[in-house]
């Protein structure tokens, strides 16, 4: 069977949703000392100051020529990261490519790409010099990151049929060509904890919803695939083989479970970020029980996290409505991470009280920090 990986509507509007399972050994986020708890609170912001503060959405797809997700971004005070990713219902790699180049040129101090590469011919003696001479080629064309999706590990096959892992050694040479440009690779393994298990386990609605009615990528429902914890172990033994490869983990690494996890991995990779794209829900549900946990766990690794969100302009989309989804995802993501304003989350069934991070962490976290990673 070949897997047909998809995007669905993990949010008001197209995102990815990954999910996860097996669960690893866990390190607890360090509490703060006394002195700590005792200090008086820093400020944060409120939803009057969203349009002043200039933000980075570190994970979108402008799947469009039409620049409606550009317009919002311009009135939002947002700049965009717009991934390409070799995915069959995404327009193909040279249209996207196309998109990239037109919309960065509409706006390039507000309108930022990451390339891909296609696994078609991999094996060949000509793959890799054609792969590494396209990188070169999308760098020199403003290219600000590589992404890896999960194909690899969950789709491609090599000529004798097996798992094309992300720790296969043809994929090495790829691996340290992206670290010699200069430019951080976005690392997408696996799909959401929620996808290996039962219906009745899964923390979020529209997780059971989708994959009830998609039972084919339900992966509970498919052992004779890969685990989680076996894509995991992957992904990390990739990471460890090329300590000098900046790492962005896409989707919260598939981590989004559990911050303790998280955690971990970050302790462990010193050179990888994470980007909190079409997860913002997961972490919501963890912070409706443990909200002061979360909110630690933001301000000890705020150098590390990525505002993002997957947000999916598609080809012939309506524009207006386009944008005031788009608008209302970003207004909504404000009010959880920066204010301490609850709002009802609909696919938890629950009113989720925001974290209200201070100022600093916001600024790191919604601008700063992809900066930094993207020299932006």
């Amino acid at each position: 069977m070949r897997w047909n990986l998809r995007s669905w509507a993990g949010s008001a509007v197209m995102g990815m949703v990954i999910l996860t399972a097996c669960t690893p050994e866990k390190t607890p986020l360090e509490q703060p000392d006394a002195t700590t708890a005792a200090a008086p609170a820093e400020p944060s912001y409120a939803m009057a100051d969203f349009a002043k503060v200039r933000k980075f959405d570190a994970h979108v797809h402008a799947n469009d020529r039409d620049t409606a997700l550009l317009q919002q971004a311009r009135a939002d005070n947002f700049g965009l990261l717009s991934i390409n990713v070799d995915y069959p219902d995404f327009p193909s790699l040279q249209d996207q490519h196309a998109i990239a180049l037109a919309q960065a040129q509409q706006d390039p101090g507000r309108f930022y790409w990451a390339t891909t590469f296609s696994m078609k011919g991999y094996g060949s003696e000509g793959w890799p010099g054609q792969v590494t001479a396209a990188l070169d080629r999308d760098v020199a064309d403003g290219a600000r990151a590589v992404k890896v999706w999960k194909n690899i590990g969950m789709v491609e096959k090599d000529a004798q049929g097996r798992a094309i892992m992300l720790d296969d050694p043809g994929l090495s040479a790829v691996a340290e060509h992206v670290r010699a440009l200069g430019v951080p690779l976005i690392a997408h393994q696996g799909e959401p904890y929620n996808c290996w298990l039962p219906l009745d386990k899964m923390t979020t609605n529209n997780d059971r919803e989708y994959f009830a009615k998609h039972p084919q990528y339900h992966m509970y429902l498919h052992p004779e695939q890969p685990s989680h914890a076996q894509l995991m172990a992957v992904r990390d033994r990739f990471v460890a083989a090329h300590p000098q490869l900046r790492v962005v983990g896409a989707h919260m690494a598939s981590l989004e479970y559990d911050v303790d996890v998280l955690a971990a991995f970050l302790d462990r990779f010193p050179q990888a970020t994470v980007d909190l794209a079409a997860r913002m829900s997961q972490v919501q549900y963890q912070s409706s029980a443990d909200r002061r946990k979360v909110r630690d766990f933001f301000i000890r690794y705020q150098d590390r996290l990525l505002y993002g969100t997957d947000l999916t302009q598609s080809p012939g989309a309506d524009p207006a409505q386009f944008k005031a989804e788009t608008h209302a995802v970003w207004q909504s993501d404000w009010r959880y991470l920066a204010t301490g304003e609850s709002q009802r989350i609909e696919v938890l069934e629950a009113d989720v009280a925001g974290l209200s991070l201070p100022r600093a962490v916001i600024d790191k976290v919604y601008y700063g920090n992809a900066a930094r990673e993207f020299k932006l």
